[in-house]
């Protein structure tokens, strides 16, 4: 016999109110249980850990209409130096060979979070082989991004070499119009072309206007926050992140923009090498090395059809037996000073 509606409204009406009623006692309990000042404090997690962020980013980067943002010119913290062009300094490196300048770009893996100017892979490469070397890298960048920035500083620093480095992420990256909070550049694929879908990238938004409506309302809720930092699923809930391309995308992208450094090639002069590097979670879960791999392997073969040279430093680093193996190469997400040192040997192992 089926249950009047009525019934069932006021059944599910006391199913929804005990629900609350728990999740309240919960949010309520552990608040007491962790500390009881708690109780008091009521912030959106969201925002003050999205409003710390753009501050710490802010302090060290500008806006840039083509790139979304840049280095701040002579910006400087503990043991991270920008010169006036916003290039991170090589710490007690040398001054090396201007003729025959290396042009470093890519993400935080060649800029060097968490370490120092003198531990950064561009630094050993300096030291190793003398010749001048510039760190144009970029914490946060995608591929797209790399390459802007490459055409840009290839017209003005005049190098005998390029050398592009890049992780997978980088390639889901050209997916985004929107990143950690910032804006940046994306391409429009037309056939066997790409259009730049925002050529004057607007400047960072505010923290506050960032919030979707679970973010402006769980936000407050540390049960949330507790049960999601133990889940490690923080990435897309204080990540601001916006999305233009479905994923995938992005090696289709990734793989047009190696037609952009043939070119800046033949333009410039200049060598030019794609660096395949690698963040820790590779050496921790055989599945997501996989994907990585293979993400990688297609970009490369895509640059090496246009006759770019490529390095691939996964052998290398999986080689690693001493010190903990590859995870030994890393502080926490980035290499640490003895990685980078390999991965510079790796990038000097080719121009000799």
């Amino acid at each position: 016999m089926n249950m009047p509606s009525a019934q069932r409204l006021s059944s599910l009406g006391l199913f929804l109110a005990a629900l609350v009623v728990g999740l309240v006692g919960l949010e309520l309990g552990l608040r007491i249980w962790l500390s009881t000042e708690k109780l008091a404090q009521w912030p959106n997690f969201v925002l003050q850990a999205r409003s710390v962020h753009d501050e710490r980013e802010q302090a060290r980067m500008v806006h840039d209409p083509l790139l979304g943002y840049a280095p701040r010119p002579l910006h400087a913290a503990p043991g991270v130096t920008f010169d006036a062009d916003g290039l991170r300094l090589n710490g007690d490196a040398p001054d090396g060979d201007k003729a025959r300048t290396i042009l470093a770009v890519g993400d935080s893996y060649t800029f060097g979070d968490e370490i120092t100017d003198g531990e950064t892979w561009p630094a050993h490469l300096q030291r190793l082989t003398g010749r001048r070397t510039l760190n144009a890298g970029v914490s946060g960048y995608g591929f797209d991004q790399s390459v802007l920035r490459a055409e840009r500083l290839a017209s003005t620093s005049g190098p005998s070499l390029i050398v592009v480095s890049f992780i997978a992420d980088d390639i889901r990256r050209t997916e985004l119009s929107r990143i950690w909070g910032a804006e940046k550049p994306h391409f429009e694929i037309d056939g066997e072309q790409l259009t730049l879908g925002n050529a004057q990238v607007p400047p960072r938004p505010q923290a506050q206007d960032t919030l979707n409506f679970w973010q402006r309302t769980l936000g407050y809720s540390y049960l949330v926050d507790f049960v999601l930092r133990r889940l490690n699923l923080m990435h897309d809930w204080f990540g601001d992140h916006v999305r233009v391309h479905p994923a995938g995308t992005g090696e289709r992208i990734a793989c047009l923009l190696t037609s952009r450094l043939a070119e800046l090639k033949r333009s410039s002069g200049a060598d030019v090498v794609l660096l395949a590097q690698y963040d820790p979670v590779v050496w921790q879960s055989e599945a997501f090395a996989a994907e990585q791999r293979q993400m990688t392997q297609r970009l490369l073969a895509c640059a090496e059809a246009r006759g770019l040279r490529t390095i691939d430093s996964f052998d290398a680093l999986a080689a690693q037996q001493d010190d903990g193996g590859p995870a030994g190469l890393y502080v926490l997400w980035h290499m640490n000073d003895r990685g980078n040192r390999l991965i510079a040997e790796l990038v000097a192992s080719m121009l000799i």
